[in-house]
């Protein structure tokens, strides 16, 4: 249920921008100080022009953009802070935000010293391109965003578990962290809001985004060795090596004939983005953001961020491999544009744009693989959606591609695997493709598999195997649709690519079922060596003794149970459930919300379950419980 709620939201979010430019601006002021320290140098890009002076910019905003007074912008990160939902839903505002920031949720890597303990990471999609997690550890230590609170824990061996320091955030709301290979460096994206005291709807928020650096060295004083903080809203972040790639998005409103510029506070200095800094394309849209990408060495707090902004339409999704980041733009026409940013320690330099028809879905929708760039879309073509895969080289120009595939299903999940793509698109069936990329220039479908259900995740389990993640459905008995159902987990073979099966699969619970690894892949834990896999679920069943002549398919459950299930997987024997683990207290199968579980990771023969209230241990050989530590 919580699913489709969301679903609809994003549908409300769409209509109610509409209304919102319709509504107009109401009153904001902003005071601009002078820079007390020097910006980056410029790298020139071929395919981007800067604005020469402030009335440049000023007259291309007015020419271009469809929308020039405020309207409420919110990234995603902003929609799961507490302060901004209770102004968005209280009696004097309306939810509504630009059209496509509600998008957006594979080998492993581990750190370049070898660990004391061994340990599991973060569910990441690129190898050594770290993502932005409320969990992270370093076998040893367990580094935990809940609440608006950062704590270090010392987390093996678990009879010396304790809760050793703990940074609380009064008027922030910490993101997500980073920790450096080293665990002397702590990284906390962070979000500030202010809303305007009036009586009536308002469309501006001032929100800004931090990251601050702490030393923790010494993990029971976190030392603040550094803050940057930007206008704007949070968009997305990566770590690679001792740099934190963030982006942060902010609209180019014009208030009182004033164009409002981004502004950069950095060691107590506050400089304006100003317009020569700026690069763009010469192209209209609805509206336009400032999106601006930083670099910020955590380990050499000494050396200056730098940062390149980029004044463009609203972002839907990035990718990024070690070496280039990718950010998509969906355009008024049904195109995709993507800027390929080259990334080199401090260096950020735009070097690329190019266009792929339809929308992407997340991050797993695009991939960089032997110098190209591969990416899967949906395009509705008369009230049809269609769904395809392009191959771009670097200059982001497209060489191969392959269109119209599962023409009238949406598409659900993709996930590209060295020279394979694997997409699952749905309607009543599930249908799971196999496409072979070995040749860039001819993409084709090497075979599929219709099962019921579908696939909101997929997951390498070896070269030949996969891991899906979704939904069971039964089919409607009139009309051209399925219901949804409870969580469903499938084991594929992909060894015969022409003829892929589901060689195992599991159901948790009825329809209202859920799982945060359907949006959120970092919630997934699996390591194939110890056969384990870990979901967090809420799980609902339907009272059948309510529906005497049978259950109806859409007959939503309630609500019994919220943890984390513990399976046990392999190719011969499947999907086996080891036990179950709830932070419930008193014996209670559905917690209060703040202890349900939204994390797991092990270390050595240790699995840990994490919710905002509680850290539980309990033994991988037999889940026995060990200990458990209060968080607050």
């Amino acid at each position: 249920m919580l699913r489709e709620i969301k679903k609809r939201a994003q549908i409300y979010g769409v209509a109610a921008v509409i209304l919102a430019m319709m509504l107009g601006a109401l009153c904001y002021s902003l005071t601009i100080y002078p820079a007390k320290f020097k910006p980056p140098g410029s790298s020139s890009s071929a395919f981007l022009s800067t604005f020469s002076s402030y009335e440049e910019l000023k007259n291309f905003l007015t020419t271009n953009s469809h929308t020039q007074e405020p309207f409420l912008f919110l990234g995603p990160a902003d929609f799961t802070m507490a302060p901004v939902r209770v102004f968005l839903f209280s009696s004097q505002s309306t939810a509504f935000t630009a059209p496509g920031l509600l998008t957006e949720a594979i080998p492993t890597s581990m750190p370049v010293s070898a660990p004391e303990f061994q340990h599991s990471v973060t569910n990441i999609q690129v190898a050594g391109v770290d993502e932005i997690d409320i969990l992270k550890t370093n076998g040893e230590y367990i580094y935990l965003v809940s609440g608006n609170n950062v704590s270090i824990i010392k987390a093996y061996p678990p009879e010396e578990a304790e809760v050793l320091s703990k940074i609380t955030f009064n008027d922030t709301y910490p993101v997500g962290i980073f920790v450096s290979q080293d665990s002397n460096r702590l990284a906390v994206l962070e979000c500030r809001y202010r809303f305007p005291e009036l009586y009536y709807r308002t469309f501006i928020i001032d929100v800004k985004t931090s990251l601050n650096v702490y030393d923790i060295s010494n993990k029971s004083n976190p030392v603040l060795s550094r803050n940057f903080t930007m206008t704007g809203s949070y968009f997305n972040s990566r770590m690679v090596g001792d740099y934190v790639y963030f982006v942060v998005s902010q609209p180019a409103y014009i208030i009182y004939d004033t164009v409002i510029l981004p502004i950069i506070y950095s060691n107590g200095g506050k400089k304006v983005i100003n317009a020569s800094e700026i690069l763009y394309s010469n192209a209209s849209d609805d509206y336009f953001l400032y999106t601006t990408v930083v670099a910020l060495n955590i380990q050499n707090i000494a050396e200056e961020p730098t940062y390149k902004t980029l004044l463009l339409g609203d972002t839907s999704s990035m990718y990024v491999s070690l070496n280039n980041i990718y950010i998509t733009f969906p355009e008024l026409d049904g195109q995709t544009s993507i800027y390929r940013i080259r990334i080199e320690n401090s260096t950020i330099v735009p070097e690329a744009k190019g266009q792929v028809p339809g929308r992407v879905l997340n991050q797993f929708s695009m991939d960089e693989y032997s110098n190209h760039f591969r990416i899967a879309t949906s395009t509705w073509i008369d009230w049809t959606e269609q769904n395809s895969v392009y191959v771009l080289n670097m200059n982001l120009s497209v060489i191969g591609e392959l269109e119209n595939l599962a023409v009238g299903e949406n598409l659900h999940s993709a996930r590209f695997i060295g020279d394979r793509c694997y997409l699952v698109t749905f309607k009543k069936t599930d249908p799971l493709f196999v496409i072979d990329l070995s040749d860039p220039t001819t993409p084709a479908v090497l075979g599929e598999l219709k099962i019921p259900g579908y696939s909101d995740y997929l997951h390498s389990y070896d070269e030949n195997h996969l891991i899906g993640v979704g939904k069971e459905t039964v089919e409607a008995d009139e009309g051209d649709f399925a219901w949804y159902q409870g969580v469903k987990i499938s084991l594929f073979d992909v060894s015969n690519v022409s003829n892929p099966i589901q060689i195992a699969n599991y159901t948790i619970g009825d329809r209202g079922t859920d799982s945060p690894i359907l949006t959120d892949h970092k919630a997934f834990l699996f390591d194939k060596s110890k056969n384990l896999l870990v979901i967090p679920v809420a799980v609902a069943e339907v009272n059948e003794s309510q529906y005497p002549e049978g259950v109806p398919p859409y007959a939503y459950g309630t609500p019994v149970w919220q943890g984390a299930y513990v399976f046990n997987v392999t190719l011969t024997e499947g999907l086996v459930l080891r036990g179950k683990i709830t932070h419930g207290e008193d014996g209670a199968d559905i917690p209060e919300s703040s202890y349900w579980v939204k994390r797991a990771l092990y270390i050595e023969n240790v699995l840990y379950t994490v919710s905002d209230k509680k850290i539980k241990m309990n033994s991988l050989e037999d889940l026995t419980e060990i200990k458990e530590i209060q968080l607050s």
